[in-house]
């Protein structure tokens, strides 16, 4: 590939407290580092790097990793974790994909739901959707809210920006807490222009293969696309975070969207400084007389 590549992963991370607008960032890869199959080439290394730093994570076994994808509808969240997740120990990994909440889970808060999906330690979890959805979807419609029966809100107009402003800074705690425990978290926005949004559900109903991808209420959704891209900016803007940060990855080019991910999870994972236990003198010894064992028997 000629010169070695590095990526600068900084580009995408939102700095706690800065206030976005989503207008101000890039859907489509426009540098010329690097083509698709060279990207592509690069983002195999990646997973092999990254399954070396998976088995350091196990071992060491002080610290989960939770990794959340948000994202409009056919931004490639599933593709992602497909391709980037593919060569690490399913043992390791767990996957949960939130849908509407049941009735069941409306009669909790709506991080108990999340909170019984996390990572154990030296595990990895990924959130296709999570908590957030409830200053997204929610905000979008906020009749859902009275779904959840909470006191004080009887109604849409009790739904005002002081119940929004409460929403992330109790997000902000959940995160913190977790974060202070030992959960390494690192939030992704797959941004994807409403343009390449509709290519791809043209796609999905051109494609027999896809069909069963789309729903008449993707669809209806994007009537509100505004009104999304709003939610996300104030949700972004508002729990950007040290111990929690936010990065708006372009989406529009999968195969590039996929690398920055791989690359942003590499730096974090290497940030940790993970290591294999050191055993002691003691336990060495232990380990010597057991394969002295093994090779006197016949």
């Amino acid at each position: 590939m000629g010169k070695q590549y590095s990526m600068d992963v900084s580009k995408f991370l939102i700095a706690p407290g800065k206030k976005i607008s989503l207008k101000d960032y890039d859907t489509e890869y426009h540098e010329d580092e690097i083509d698709k199959s060279q990207g592509e080439e690069l983002l195999a290394l990646s997973r092999e790097k990254l399954s070396e730093l998976q088995d350091r994570l196990y071992a060491h076994n002080q610290y989960s990793v939770l990794i959340i994808f948000q994202a409009m509808d056919t931004a490639g969240k599933d593709g992602a974790i497909k391709h980037i997740m593919s060569g690490l120990n399913p043992s390791g990994v767990t996957v949960t994909s939130f849908k509407v909440p049941s009735a069941t889970e409306l009669e909790h808060d709506y991080f108990w739901r999340h909170y019984n999906a996390l990572p154990v330690r030296g595990d990895i979890g990924i959130f296709n959707r999570s908590h957030y959805e409830n200053v997204l979807v929610t905000k979008v419609h906020p009749e859902l809210i009275l779904k959840e029966n909470l006191p004080e809100i009887n109604s849409i107009e009790d739904i005002n920006e002081k119940f929004w402003e409460n929403r992330y800074k109790q997000i902000k705690r959940f995160e913190k807490n977790l974060s202070q425990n030992g959960t390494i978290i690192l939030k992704f926005f797959l941004h994807l222009s409403k343009k390449e949004q509709k290519k791809r559900f043209i796609q999905r109903i051109d494609d027999p293969k896809k069909n069963w991808k789309f729903s008449t209420s993707d669809s209806k959704e994007r009537q509100f696309w505004n009104d999304y891209q709003t939610a996300y900016e104030q949700a972004i803007s508002n729990t950007s975070t040290e111990y929690a940060p936010w990065f708006i990855i372009p989406a529009d080019d999968k195969w590039y969207t996929r690398l920055a991910i791989a690359e942003i999870l590499y730096k974090h994972f290497s940030e940790l400084k993970l290591e294999y236990p050191v055993l002691t003198e003691e336990q060495k010894a232990e380990l010597e007389k057991v394969k002295e064992g093994l090779l006197a028997e016949n």
